[in-house]
């Protein structure tokens, strides 16, 4: 590390510690040249893959294209900024933890379409509508009823998980 005070190459690391949530390292740094000071911070460097587009074209990974995709989506409705930031941040998550170079545009509009379905249905549609390029309103509709079908299987699901409990409780009575 160069000092940059003097631009010597010889220096000492007096001081380490976590920063950031843990994602960086903070060292405090002396010049040994001219004895001044100084903080660096150190930070895993993750590539993102590229993507390929339904061209064949490859473009980097464009984290505020998908965050203004993801807002789009969402403009008035009922979501904390927290839940976007925690959505996108699962969303990196998942394309880092793929150990990919590169990865197809199509799948990270899928990733897209889940965290949406998750964080509020509405903007799901919304965001389909746009990325399945829907042609007229029954494409709206089937979408809709694929939505209420998934809804009412999770709901039955839930309620089916309380059945075997409550029977085990009257059979103790």
């Amino acid at each position: 590390m160069h000092c940059p005070f003097c631009t010597n190459e010889e220096t000492k690391v007096i001081d380490s510690r976590l920063a950031g949530d843990g994602r960086q390292i903070r060292r405090r740094r002396q010049c040994l040249a001219c004895n001044e000071r100084f903080t660096t911070f150190e930070t895993a460097e993750l590539v993102m893959p590229r993507l390929i587009k339904s061209d064949n074209s490859r473009q980097p990974f464009d984290e505020a294209k998908l965050r203004f995709s993801m807002v789009r989506a969402l403009e008035k409705r009922p979501v904390a900024s927290d839940e976007l930031e925690q959505s996108i941040g699962r969303l990196i998550h998942k394309l880092l933890t793929m150990g990919e170079r590169e990865v197809p545009s199509r799948l990270i509009g899928e990733l897209v379409m889940q965290e949406l379905h998750e964080l509020d249905e509405v903007a799901y549609v919304r965001f389909a509508s746009v990325y399945r390029r829907f042609q007229d309103i029954t494409e709206f509709e089937d979408e809709i009823k694929n939505l209420q079908k998934i809804s009412e299987k999770a709901a039955s699901r839930e309620q089916m998980s309380l059945l075997p409990e409550l029977l085990g409780k009257k059979n103790k009575k």
